[in-house]
């Protein structure tokens, strides 16, 4: 089976154009013009559901409204005003990228996606996302429900890497590109999602899966992500308790241990280590803190 001719893509484009105003849902960053606020939007989004970021980007920003703003604080203030978002290493990564903003891009978040991705913890989805909803970049952004609607609505099959980036490319409405980029992010969260929800789907009267049948080919696409393992139980959620347990002051190995109740010492000394590793915490004075605690 071929993949959607011009024509064809010239239609689902129309479609999804059509459909952008009822799809778009309420969240605080969409239409924003302001790099930096797109740009910790994009990086608290790695990982975390769109409703659960909300409330922390919203204080985020309020207390870091730009780059130079979180690039001298302390990491264990960008720590606690993390909390609950989940993996911790993304705030390190958005402080060291916004000191890498200040110091090499006079405090502007640069539009060139090549440049964004050169900063850390921006990969290629949060380069093009950045560049294209800040400021309007003509730049395909896949994740992971895009990925779906590109093999089940506009090819019909699963896609390798370079399949799925050329159809996106194509596809890419050239005139709105922040707006159809958004839209598809927003049919794929509300529609083509990893249990599809086809009745009222923009995409349905001209979905290449849905006309022809088949196994779904969104399972074995390039740019679906996999599910995540279970986080009750795991080493993450673990790291996560220290970190919570941290912020509120520095404790013995043996204090830290009871606080969290945790009966496998071995378990919690190894997701200390980690911690320290990544440079999230650290040894003080024979205790543990959050790494940069003043307090």
């Amino acid at each position: 089976m071929t993949t959607s001719g011009t024509d064809e893509l010239a239609t689902l484009r129309r479609l999804v154009l059509r459909a952008a105003p009822r799809l778009r849902r309420p969240l605080p960053w969409v239409g924003s013009s302001d790099g930096w606020a797109v740009l910790v939007s994009e990086i608290m989004l790695q990982q975390t559901p769109a409703p659960r970021v909300i409330g922390p980007w919203e204080r985020f920003v309020a207390r870091y409204p730009t780059p130079a703003a979180l690039a001298d604080r302390p990491l264990a203030d960008v720590l606690r005003e993390w909390r609950g978002l989940g993996y911790p290493r993304r705030a390190r990564d958005l402080q060291a990228a916004a000191r890498r903003i200040v110091e090499h891009h006079g405090g502007q978040v640069p539009s060139d996606p090549a440049v964004l991705r050169t900063l850390p913890g921006v990969g290629p989805y949060t380069a093009a996302a950045v560049a294209s909803f800040a400021f309007g970049r003509p730049v395909a952004v896949i994740d992971t429900n895009v990925g779906r609607i590109l093999a089940r609505a506009v090819a019909g099959r699963p896609l390798r890497p370079v399949e799925a980036r050329d159809l996106a490319e194509r596809f890419l409405a050239r005139r709105a590109p922040a707006r159809f980029n958004q839209a598809l992010l927003d049919l794929g969260a509300q529609h083509c999602r990893s249990v599809p929800r086809c009745d009222g789907c923009p995409l349905a009267s001209r979905c290449r899966w849905l006309g022809d049948g088949g196994p779904d080919p969104a399972a074995r696409s390039a740019g679906v992500s996999r599910a995540q393992s279970p986080y009750r139980g795991s080493q993450r959620e673990l790291r996560g308790r220290i970190l919570e347990v941290l912020g509120a002051g520095s404790l013995s190995l043996a204090q830290l241990i009871a606080s969290i109740s945790a009966p496998d010492a071995e378990r919690v000394g190894s997701a200390v280590n980690g911690l320290v590793h990544d440079g999230l915490i650290e040894w003080r004075d024979g205790g543990l803190a959050l790494r940069g605690e003043t307090r």
